[in-house]
Parts: structure tokens; sequence; C-alpha cells
């Protein structure tokens, strides 16, 4: 047995691929990771919770209710028939959620459009509403169909469906005849990173398609220039294009490290500015605008869904644990609160760190104020493109839990209670299931069992994340084979032994309260434990204001104080309080169901108050002076809050 520690997973130059899923192909870059197939990890615990209340909820049922979801009246089954993204948003992320789930209902109703949609496409390759094949100024809207190429290599991978690779090769075939205008026209002229990606799956099970590869090279010099410049502040084109260079890079030969390096420099480019406040999202309440990067600004549900969805991609393409770190940050902290806590048919359009008051009401100081973006609801047209397009959050957090090495081996890449099942070992054919059992992100503790039909060497990968400050602990069939600090900013600790069948391997990461100050935002203090920060308990009263029993719609309002400040000087005093859960399969993000809280001392702050239009008010710069009296108050994860203070104001001493 070895044992490696490697701040990054790179492909050794000149290594072949040993692993059983297909690699790039020459002359195409190798990758260290890949993805499994969408069926291969299979939920439980609180993540089959997630999965479960998206069956059931704003996802798995809005075909009941949306008018852009009527089979029969859809340009994507009809080209006689209007119809734009709502739609392929929809399926990519409800196709998704049938497959990762296995529900039979979801599965059935996801296969009807998919032949619907299959069976469309026309002889020149075109396929959807006939009107956008001129509706960008005369030159075709390309744009929405790239939401299908995810859709259709799931299904592949799946069931190896043999309509997929003809149709999408005809498909692309149709795309290098358009014109330059159809590359840097509307939406998708920021977004190509999403369809680099799918020509590169393509291109590795095709052949005589070198085409493809001159597409690609089209792609990225038509297309808007992610390499140089930020060429958009909308915080959805963001999340879906910023990546390109990334994408890119596999493609360009001689190989050229800058491209990589681009897509780093734009993220932390627009962190820097706009995202220092915990959660892990930007003040991107629809664009970034100067002046506005208070934590009370927020950013769009599906911009948080497209976020976590790149950084799974730059993990399988850089080898590097920080895209993971940033996908649990949102994941854990931000996204779960976008929904309603009771059945999640509610959504809103953007959420804040810090916010204490989500009424249906137009907010002069959020870039969408035009229209109300914080109250509960369906929003099926308010809300358009969250409501459709955030069904791939938690879908794709489960596929991407596990990924292929290309040494043959499996990466534990994001730590959540589940099983995998996939090929490992050097050349073989060797299948392996391994049942992860945690509570992680609210424990330290993960343990992994093994089930082989035979002995067979193979590497396994356990990611540390970059939070982990403490030495974590490896044991194998409870010997302790691994206990050392490892490097800062993450790394991976590399197994290398003959697995034998029943084999248990437990990583602890330890877990401790830490606080991050927020220097460029008023010095403000936010707490963590592990990887989840924590916000003030509020008390929030649900009110219902419209829908339906089955659609209800809700605004909520604070009935409790929220303007506190931390004493920090009373760190010791912070006490930890967790509570063992009998069903970890509800939704663990409520107040009602968060399995730990803390209690920290605090005091108010009576100038910090709402603005004329209930938005909760500027931060204050820290230190800020008060008078008030000391309290005990409790904060509960940032993900079970819906009215939250996150970013605290520290009292001056």
């Amino acid at each position: 047995m070895s044992i490696q520690v490697v701040q990054r997973v790179q492909v050794p130059s000149g290594a072949v691929s040993t692993t059983h899923y297909i690699q790039n192909r020459a002359p195409l870059q190798p990758v260290p990771f890949q993805k499994l197939p969408p069926n291969a990890v299979k939920a439980a615990g609180w993540l089959l919770g997630q999965l479960k209340l998206q069956i059931n909820g704003l996802n798995g049922k809005l075909y009941e209710i949306s008018d852009y979801l009527d089979y029969n009246n859809c340009g994507w089954i009809d080209p006689t028939k209007t119809a734009w993204e709502e739609m392929p948003y929809w399926l990519r992320g409800f196709a998704e959620l049938g497959f990762v789930t296995g529900d039979v209902d979801t599965l059935s109703t996801a296969h009807h459009w998919i032949d619907g949609v299959l069976s469309s496409q026309q002889v020149d390759g075109w396929f959807g509403p006939n009107y956008m094949r001129t509706s960008l100024d005369g030159v075709p809207d390309l744009w929405p169909a790239m939401l299908f190429s995810n859709i259709f290599r799931s299904l592949y991978e799946c069931t190896n469906d043999a309509r997929i690779i003809p149709f999408l090769l005809k498909w692309f075939q149709f795309v290098a005849k358009a014109p330059d205008a159809s590359f840097t026209s509307g939406w998708g002229g920021t977004r190509w990173a999403e369809n680099i990606d799918n020509i590169i799956w393509l291109y590795n099970r095709t052949t005589d398609t070198d085409w493809l590869l001159d597409l690609m090279h089209r792609i990225h010099k038509v297309s808007v220039d992610w390499v140089h410049t930020i060429p958009t502040l909308h915080n959805v084109n963001f999340a879906q294009g910023f990546r390109e260079p990334a994408f890119y890079s596999l493609v360009a030969n001689p190989p050229d490290p800058t491209l990589v390096q681009a897509t780093y420099e734009r993220y932390q480019t627009l962190v820097n500015d706009y995202g220092q406040f915990p959660g892990g999202g930007v003040a991107g309440d629809e664009i970034c605008r100067p002046g506005y990067a208070d934590p009370r600004q927020g950013l769009e549900t599906c911009g948080f869904a497209e976020f976590m969805h790149s950084f799974h991609m730059l993990m399988r393409v850089t080898g590097d644990g920080y895209w993971i770190d940033r996908c649990e940050t949102i994941g854990f902290n931000s996204f779960p609160a976008a929904f309603d806590p009771f059945v999640a048919r509610g959504t809103h359009y953007i959420t804040c760190a810090n916010s204490v008051q989500l009424d249906d009401h137009n907010k002069q100081d959020f870039c969408d104020n035009w229209f109300p973006l914080l109250a509960y609801k369906p929003g099926v047209h308010q809300y358009r493109c969250c409501t459709h397009n955030y069904g791939i959050g938690w879908p794709y957090y489960t596929e991407e839990a596990w990924l292929a090495t290309y040494d043959g081996g499996l990466c534990a890449s994001l730590y959540v209670p589940c099983q995998v099942t996939a090929f490992v070992g050097t050349n073989t054919e060797t299948q392996i299931t391994i049942i992860e059992e945690t509570n992680y992100p609210f424990d330290e503790n993960i343990n992994f069992r093994l089930q082989l039909s035979i002995s067979t060497q193979f590497k396994f990968y356990l990611r540390i994340p970059n939070w982990c400050n403490k030495a974590p602990t490896v044991s194998i069939n409870g010997r302790i084979v691994f206990n050392q600090k490892t490097p800062d900013n993450g790394s991976f600790i590399i197994i290398n032994r003959l697995w034998a069948n029943d084999d248990i391997v437990t990583l602890t990461l330890p877990l401790e309260l830490t606080t991050k100050t927020w220097s460029a935002n008023k010095n403000s203090v936010s707490i963590n434990y592990g990887a989840l920060t924590f916000s003030l308990a509020i008390d929030e009263q649900y009110n219902r204001i419209g829908g339906t029993d089955d659609w209800p719609e809700y605004e909520v309002v604070a009935k409790s104080n929220w303007n506190y400040g931390l004493l920090l000087s009373n760190r010791n005093e912070w006490k930890i309080k967790k509570r063992t859960k009998k069903n970890n399969s509800e939704n663990i993000f409520t107040q009602e169901n968060i399995p730990l809280n803390i209690e920290v001392r605090a005091r108010r702050i009576p100038e910090w108050v709402v603005d004329d239009e209930n938005v909760v008010g500027l931060l204050p710069q820290s230190p800020v002076a008060s008078k008030e009296v000391d309290e005990m108050v409790t904060l509960v994860p940032m993900g079970s809050a819906r009215l939250r203070i996150t970013a605290f104001p520290v009292i001056g001493q």
C-alpha cells in the first residue's frame, strides 16, 4: 500500500489512461477526472431527502401549471409552434432527476418529452421552433438547443440510445454551417462553454469527425472573449460562460496553460468585486453593478444552480478541489434557502446573505426593480428562468459526488450519503460498489464500505476540503493509516492498495468553529463550522399571499430582533448544540430539522434598521459601538434560514 498527498490531480505528461471510461481522444488534452454515468450514484440520507422534495416539488410537478410545458402547444415538439429556453431548462433538471432517482413517473414523463424532441429533427439537422431559424436579426438562435445536448448525452450514458449520436452529429453539422453572427448574437453569445463540453463528448464517441475540432476552434475564435475580459456581468451569463477558456484548453494544441488560468482569473475578479460576503454567491440580482456589493444584494436561484454546474465541470478538467469547495459553499449555505421550507413548490428570484423580509413588492436597490423578487411563489412567469432552470442543482450534485480517475481509480469528490457502482482497476472490468455513510457536513466522519467480487488494486482518492485546518485521519478496517496536516487550500489523499471485499475506510475531517473577516465589506464577520456557515435564527412568520393549496405563495416577515453585532472577545463561550435526527431523509435544511446550532454572545445595534422598502439596511462599518446589553443568540446553518443575517457587524470593545 502507498499513500500520496497532492494539492491538485494532474495527468502526467505522456501517461496512458487506464480507466474503463472514455477519455479524451487525440488531439484533445487528457483530463484527470471523468463523470460517471448519471445513474451510477444512488443518494441516501439528507441528499435523498432533497431529491424526493424535488420530485414532489416545483421542478418535479411544474408541468402541471407551466404553460411553457404544454406538450401539445410546444415548439420543441411541433416546430410550427413557439417556444424558447423554458422547456429545455426544465427538462434538463427534470430528466436528470429521473436518471439519478429511478423514479418511474419522472422517467416516464421525461422520456415522453425527449422522444418528442428527438422526433422533431428536420432534414438539415435543425430541431425546435421554426421561427428561431431567423429570430436573431435573420440568423438562427442556437442558445436554447445547447441545453438539450446535456439531456441527450445523459440519456445515452444511461441507455445507449442509438438515436443520440446521429441526432447530435446532424445538429452540430447545422451549427457548423451557421453564420458567424449566430455565435455572437443573443444569450448564446456568452454561453458557448456549454457546447464545447458537449462537442468534446461527441468527438470522443465518434470517428472521422475532425470537423468537430474545427467547430470548437471556430466557437472560441468567434464568440465573446473570456480569455482577456469579463464580457458580461449578468450573473447567469457569467456562471455559464466563464469556464470557456478552461474547456477550450482541452482543444488547444499545443497546450496553452494560460487558458485555464484565465478561467481562474475571471472568476476571482468577479468574487473580489462582488462576492465579499458569505454563502458563495455574488451581488448579482440580475447584473452585478459597481456600488452594489452589500450582502443584502442577491443572486438568482438559477445563478446558484449554474455556478454549481460550472464548478463540477471545472473540477474534472483542472483536478483542483478549489472548485468543489466553492460548490459545497453554495450547495449547503445558499441554494437550499431559495425554496420554501414546506413543500418546495415556491422559489424566489434572488437569495441574499442578509435578508430580513421576503415580500412581494418591488425594491429600488435591486437591479431588477420592475418586478418583485423575494416572495416564495411558483413564479412561472414572474421568476420564469429560475423557476424552470434550478432543477439541475441536486441531481448534478448527486452525479458528481464520485468521479472516475484517469488511472483506473475512483475519487470521492463530494461527501454525501450515497452508494456508487463503477468500474475500477488498471485495464480491468472489475465492478465495485462503495456504500458511503455520513451526515457530512453536519458531522465530521465519513465511512466507506467496499463491495468487490474479487480483490482489486486501484487508487482511492479522498478530497480534503480547503476549510480543513487540522490533520485529517484515514483508517482502513480500524487501523489508522494517515493522520497528518495536509497542504493549505485543499488537497487529495490517494491510497493505492489491493482492496478486498468488505474493506472499510473511515475519513475524519475535524470540524471547528472559525470566523472569517470580510475586510472589503465593512470588516463584517461570518462564522463557519467546516463547510457550513451560520446565520442568525430569526423567528420567521409565513403569511399566505396567494396561490392555491397545492401551489401556495408566501411572504416571510421577521417576528424577532435581527440587528445584532457579534462580540468576538467571548468566543470561549460559544456553544455547539447537536441533536440526533430520527429521519435523515427529511428536508434537513429547515430550522425545525437542522441537526445543530450554536449560541454566541451579541448586542443589538439600534441604528441598523430596514430601509423604507423593508430591505435590510447596509452593513455598518465595524467595529460598531453599542450600549445595549449582551445577549446569547442562536445561530443556525445558513441553508436552513430563509430570513438571515450572515454577515455580522462586530461590536467594538
